[in-house]
Order: structure tokens, then C-alpha cells, then sequence
């Protein structure tokens, strides 16, 4: 029997998506649940998927990111958060406190950084982790034991990516993408790409380089004159954002307790109280059915 992953979420990359994927849903009482629904269908969907599964999530902090000292455009221009959304935070909360499981968030670091932690502890043990998100930079996390479940955006299907499928889309393993990153651009996070060169570009340019310090040692097996000027021209701003865009897996998370932990039948119980204070009828038949099966 197939042991079951370790599922480390990226907590609000989910519940945004979730919120957006979904048609404006509340309570009788008007209390917004979109996101709250979207979300707590794909965890019990997840749940009877990968049974016995252990779980973490992973949380942004509220304070700025070393990103953002090194950067002050980093996430520059994304939209302020609906308040059809943000009214939903307390309770995505008591969704967390009711599973009894890890919850983390480090001041000063993103929760990409926190998963990437988790994710290289799971590896150090040759345990199965899958890091569920919709957040691209996450697939830099695939390699390993631990694979990248990526949500599809409304309504598309979910990917499953290990190294072999990110060298298949972008044309450089999981451990390169923050070099594909700093060379194509990445509009979410607001990193500017270098003019002239895309994904497919920048695929060739790192062919057989282990990072961007590489490619500017040997810049000469760039055949464009004028490529090669434009590397150089751009060299700082490509090598800061491929600083930026690398996550760390240093984040320091507390050194007691489990990194993850089974939701235990109590717990799952528990989620369904605030199931029912949401009026979730169908994801409680869902919810009883899991339990019946734990």
C-alpha cells in the first residue's frame, strides 16, 4: 500500500484562488463563504485522496519580507484584498485551529519560504511530501521527494509536478527556475524581465548552467552580439532577481513540536461544527463520510 504524502498548503494562495474561482456564496445571515468553501472542499478533497495524509499550513505574516527590504517594488501593483475576502479571514482561522494541526508563519519571511523549509525537512528524511498552491514559485520545490500539487485557475485541473514535468514546461529543472525568473520576468511578483527574452530564451540561455553567475562566465557561448550585450547591460537587475525569486529554506520555524500531524477524527468533528455554522451542508456529508472511513 502506497504510503500517503505529507501535504504541506500554501494557505492563502489557496483561499484567494479559491475566492476568485467561485460565484459570490454567503450564509443566511449574509456572512461571505466563497472562499471558505472553495478552500474546505479542496482540503476534504485532498483528505479522502492521499487517506491517513499528514498536514501543515503554511501562513503569510503580516510584517514586510526581506524581499521587500531588498526590493521596494517587490509585489508592487497587486490589487488590495476584497473585502468580501478579507471578512472571511477569522474564519479560515477557525478552520486551521479546528484541524489541530501545524499552522506556521515567520515574521520576515513569505509562506513560500516557510514550505520551502518544510519541504526541505521532508526531503532530509526521504519523506513523500506534496506542497499544494497555486503560486508558480512553489514548483522550484519539485524535486526529490517532494512534489508540487498546482491548482488549476476556474475550474482547470490540477498538475501534478515532479522535476521531470517542470524541465518539460520551462526547459530547466525546478532548481533553475529562479534563474528562468530573472531573465523572463514575473508580472505576479513584479521582478521585470530582461527586453527580448522570454521563457524560450531564457530555457536556451541556462541550458546546462547552474545559475546566472554561470551564464555571465560564459557569456561568450552566446552567439547574439547583441544578446550578449543586453545580459550585460541588465546583469545586476538579473542577478538581484534571481536572488529575490530563489526561496529559502532557512526559515525558522519553532524547533519544538511536529513539523505535521494527522487530522485525528476529533478534529475532523470539530471542522465540522464550523462546517455547520456555514451552512456547508454538502461538504458535511462529504466531512461524515471521511470520518467514517479515518
Amino acid at each position: 500500500m502506497a504510503v500517503a504524502p505529507v501535504l504541506l498548503l500554501d494557505t492563502f494562495s489557496l483561499f484567494f484562488r479559491a475566492h476568485y474561482a467561485l460565484p459570490w456564496m454567503s450564509t443566511r445571515a449574509g456572512e461571505p463563504t466563497s472562499a471558505l468553501y472553495g478552500f474546505s472542499a479542496l482540503l476534504l478533497k485532498l483528505l479522502r485522496e492521499q487517506r491517513g495524509a499528514s498536514l501543515a499550513f503554511a501562513l503569510d505574516a503580516p510584517q514586510p519580507t526581506f524581499r521587500h527590504d531588498a526590493f521596494e517594488a517587490y509585489k508592487a501593483g497587486r490589487a488590495p484584498t476584497p473585502t468580501s475576502l478579507s471578512a472571511q479571514f477569522g474564519r479560515l482561522h477557525q478552520l486551521l485551529e479546528a484541524l489541530a494541526v501545524p499552522v506556521f508563519r515567520c515574521p520576515g519571511f513569505e509562506a513560500d519560504d516557510v514550505l520551502a523549509t518544510l519541504a526541505a525537512h521532508a526531503r532530509a528524511q526521504a519523506e513523500p511530501a506534496l506542497v499544494v498552491s497555486g503560486d508558480r514559485d512553489l514548483l522550484q520545490l519539485a524535486h526529490g521527494s517532494v512534489r508540487v500539487h498546482f491548482v488549476g485557475r476556474r475550474g482547470k485541473d490540477a498538475v501534478v509536478y515532479d522535476e521531470a514535468a517542470v524541465l518539460a514546461r520551462f526547459g530547466v529543472p525546478p532548481v533553475n527556475l529562479p534563474s528562468y525568473v530573472a531573465l523572463a520576468g514575473d508580472a505576479s511578483d513584479n521582478l521585470p524581465s530582461v527586453p527580448g527574452i522570454g521563457g524560450a530564451t531564457a530555457g536556451k540561455l541556462l541550458a546546462g548552467k547552474a545559475n546566472c553567475e554561470q551564464l555571465f562566465a560564459d557569456l561568450t557561448a552566446v552567439k547574439s552580439a547583441r544578446l550578449r550585450e543586453t545580459l550585460l547591460a541588465h546583469r545586476a537587475q538579473i542577478l538581484h532577481s534571481e536572488t529575490l525569486a530563489r526561496l529559502r529554506d532557512d526559515a525558522p520555524l519553532p524547533e519544538a513540536g511536529p513539523r505535521w500531524a494527522v487530522p485525528s477524527p476529533s478534529a475532523l468533528r470539530a471542522l465540522g461544527t464550523v462546517f455547520q455554522e456555514l451552512e456547508f451542508k454538502t461538504l458535511l456529508g462529504r466531512l461524515e463520510t471521511l470520518i467514517g472511513h479515518a
